[in-house]
């Protein structure tokens, strides 16, 4: 037998490859990758990334008789080296719900009958231009995700942008990560971290910001944890406003009054410059400082004011609330002075934050001889000055030089499984373009339209609505056409009670959704469009550290599911604009990918090219003559740094390519307890369930486990009320009022005044009481926390 063949049947036997070398089972992986071989049990196997979260763990499927029959975590990845958290082992689940949605089905009174697909295509082309020819390039949107394929979100944006002239398209990934978008833009004027998941065994101290990693991103903390084993003085920070199990393996939990955090980072920078831990040289070569509006009457809180009331502009147009920043140069002296204002004995009294805790922080960020990295995720940025938190924890590793170098970088974690690589890198924001560029931008507009080859002109200059806006938009009726597609927004946006919830029979709007399920979301849709899922069809994610990976289609679809990105190429063909989707239908991924790839080719995003996507396990941008970048900006990493050693922020042309530090105040929370509503409620994930739960909850296996939404209630709240685990009790806030379970003691366990709910649960929607206030320069809104009272049901 050759070595190749036999180290390939060692793989399929599982323990047999555990005798061999480390060298011969990466070996061994690999083959088993690119092969697609049967094994002896008769099962095809094939790469592909994980359906679910941002970290983008890498799997082999196995198929046998068109059906996936099972999975396992690809060795061979260097995201997860073959492990999979319970949700990535129960993959192939999600795919075989009995209530799949199979066929196109058109609204008929109160029910659905069965259409075809050229009669559904036929009918949203006709809605799309009755509404661009009566209404105006305002008046049709598209709402995506990020869930979108590379292919999706790029076909979506050529679709409007391009074609009907519109920039109304935004994703679902504006409501998580929007405010990491504008940290970043607004600091190294690019988007997405410098550094890579290798961090984690090169760090030293972590610092999570409001991030329950053991539940959200599983095993990207077993990859902290096995650091930890190893090297038992790496330490762990869990600073949150309730325990989790994160808090059990930490060495040291923070706990701070929901908002607070600004005034934490502040009370930190305030003890670097104090006690001298600044890297004086590193800031003098690399970094600028910048003030902005500080002014919370001027600024409000999007659809808040100031004074905490709503500023709903339903009777108006949505530009109403807007704010525009406005920054001006800043310098470390005034940084000095600035920082008088958070001393540790104020912060404390602002955050609850002992003293000796943020005296410890300062410590860890200031000790030039231990890496830190900073991880975060919803709890900064679904927050009501959620950019401004994203600038306070870079403005950390800036201050001290701990960025840009192996295990010492700021690294946004993400909740979707192409949030970066479809949202943020195709750009499918309604201002954005990919690459980093903007539709409002002179420039930008005339290399997408060169690209594109459309007439210059095409591209619309003015930003489309963002998420928020969008679906007021459509509730007051000034947006007639929405095409909906793999999300699910009548469970996860805040203040339900604000969006549409019945359809008159004289309704002028038109809403299509492409789902896989049938959902809240559906239940809305005059059209309902059958999708294909994950190995259903061809596609690339991309994944928070810059990795892009591809994956094949393996099984076919159920009935007549079809990939959204053909839905939508069909439907502009139907239009008039097959001029932008050249590609012969039997073979247009590849040629697709490579004219979006086009976008990024030498302007530090270069994403690989679709042949070695197809090779390998994913890469990191930039890909350089083939070469993955594992940390950008560095000497001796990134093949833009033409500098013999240090950092190059060679993207901040408009900075001096210097890193912008930004000088950002504490502002109160949108919405505080009082009297009347004395309790905070926080949201948020669960292990067992993603997002809306459309996929797990379908899952037999996560759904016996965790079958229906809770409340996590404090013990002591819990006597005081008398409430007991599994008692009913009623939610209340201004908003609305939900009635769920008590869970006592649980996995999460909340402080005295606090009370926390996972929003998997379509039959109790806690997003009927979250508040709709936002950043307003990301335009995110805060999910973490809103006032409320609770009492038996």
């Amino acid at each position: 037998m050759k070595r190749r063949d036999l180290l390939k049947s060692l793989a399929w036997s599982g323990a047999g490859i555990a005798a061999v070398s480390c060298r011969d089972q990466e070996e061994a992986a690999r083959l088993v990758a690119e092969s697609g071989d049967v094994d002896q049990r008769g099962l095809t196997w094939q790469k592909a990334p994980c359906r679910f979260c941002g970290t983008g763990c890498g799997v082999q499927v196995g198929v046998a008789d068109g059906v996936v029959q099972a999975v396992r975590g690809d060795e061979a990845s260097p995201v997860n080296k073959g492990l999979l958290c319970v949700k990535g082992y129960h993959l192939p689940g999600f795919l075989y719900g009995e209530d799949r949605l199979r066929y196109p089905m058109l609204r008929d009174g109160s029910n659905y009958r069965r259409i075809s697909w050229d009669e559904a295509l036929d009918l949203i082309a006709s809605k799309f231009r009755e509404a661009l020819d009566a209404h105006g390039d305002r008046s049709v949107a598209m709402y995506g995700s990020g869930q979108w394929t590379v292919h999706d979100g790029y076909a979506a944006s050529k679709f409007f942008r391009a074609g009907m002239g519109s920039n109304n398209v935004d994703p679902n990934a504006r409501l998580c990560m929007a405010s990491a978008v504008v940290g970043f833009m607004t600091q190294f004027k690019s988007d997405e971290p410098m550094g890579c998941y290798e961090d984690f065994e090169e760090g030293d101290d972590f610092i999570l910001w409001g991030n329950n990693m053991a539940e959200m991103h599983p095993v990207l903390y077993s990859r902290i944890l096995e650091n930890k084993r190893k090297n038992p003085s790496v330490r762990i920070v869990d600073i949150a406003t309730r325990r989790t199990p994160t808090t059990d393996y930490a060495d040291m939990y923070v706990q701070f009054t929901p908002g607070s955090d600004l005034a934490l980072a502040n009370g930190i920078l305030h003890l670097l410059v104090a006690n001298g831990d600044v890297d004086e040289a590193f800031v003098r070569e690399n970094v600028i400082f910048k003030r902005g509006n500080e002014n919370i009457e001027e600024i409000g809180f999007g659809c808040w004011g100031p004074d905490g009331t709503s500023t709903n502009p339903a009777d108006g147009p949505a530009e109403r609330y807007g704010f525009g920043d406005t920054a001006r140069n800043s310098s470390l002296e005034e940084l000095e002075r600035f920082l008088e204002d958070y001393s540790p004995a104020r912060v404390s009294e602002i955050s609850g934050v002992p003293v000796a805790q943020i005296r410890s922080l300062a410590r860890m960020y200031g000790d030039q001889s231990r890496g830190t990295v900073s991880l975060w995720c919803m709890g900064v940025n679904q927050h009501s000055r959620g950019t401004w938190m994203n600038n306070l924890i870079t403005d950390l590793h800036l201050l001290t030089g701990k960025i840009s170098r192996p295990g010492s970088n700021p690294l946004s974690l993400t909740g979707q499984p192409s949030a970066c690589g479809t949202v943020r890198e195709v750009g499918t924001l309604a201002h954005r373009l990919p690459a980093d560029m903007n539709v409002n931008v002179d420039a930008h507009r005339a290399i997408a339209e060169d690209i594109w080859n459309v007439p210059a002109g095409t591209i619309n200059p003015r930003p489309g609505y963002h998420t928020m806006d969008m679906f007021r938009a459509l509730a007051r009726s000034d947006i007639k056409v929405m095409w909906i597609q793999v999300t699910n927004p009548w469970v996860t946006i805040p203040n339900l009670n604000r969006m549409i919830s019945e359809r008159p029979d004289d309704d002028d709007r038109f809403i299509i959704v492409s789902d896989i399920y049938p959902t809240p979301t559906t239940a809305m849709a005059d059209l309902i469009l059958p999708s294909a899922a994950w190995v259903e069809r061809e596609g690339v994610f991309g994944n928070t550290e810059r990795r892009t990976q591809h994956w094949n289609q393996m099984v076919p679809p159920p009935g007549e599911a079809t990939e959204d990105a053909w839905q939508i190429i069909q439907v502009a063909k139907r239009m008039g604009y097959e001029h932008l989707f050249p590609w012969p239908e039997d073979n247009w991924h590849e040629p697709m990918y490579e004219e979006y790839r086009e976008f990024t080719l030498g302007r530090g995003k270069d994403v690989a090219a679709y042949q070695q996507l197809r090779e390998t396990p994913g890469m990191l941008w930039p890909v350089v003559d083939g070469k993955e970048t594992r940390y950008r900006y560095a000497a001796g990493y990134d093949p833009y740094v033409q500098k013999s050693s240090g950092v190059h922020f060679y993207k901040a042309k408009d900075y001096g390519e210097k890193a912008a530090f930004w000088l950002r105040p504490y502002h109160r929370p949108a919405e505080v307890p009082d009297d009347e509503y004395p309790m905070w409620l926080t949201t948020g994930r669960t292990l067992e369930h993603w997002h809306t739960g459309s996929m797990t909850r379908r899952i037999p296996q996560l759904h016996q486990a965790v079958p229906q939404g809770y409340v996590e209630v404090n013990r002591a709240d819990a006597l005081d009320l008398g409430i007991n685990e599994g008692s009913m009790v009623k939610v209340s806030s201004r908003r609305g009022t939900v009635d769920l379970p008590a869970m006592i003691d649980g996995r999460g366990r909340p402080p005295r005044g606090t009370v926390f709910v996972p929003f998997f649960d379509e039959n109790r929607l806690i997003n009927v009481l979250t508040l709709d206030a936002m950043d307003n320069l990301s335009k995110e809104p805060d999910y973490k926390k809103c006032a409320v009272r609770i009492e038996l049901a």
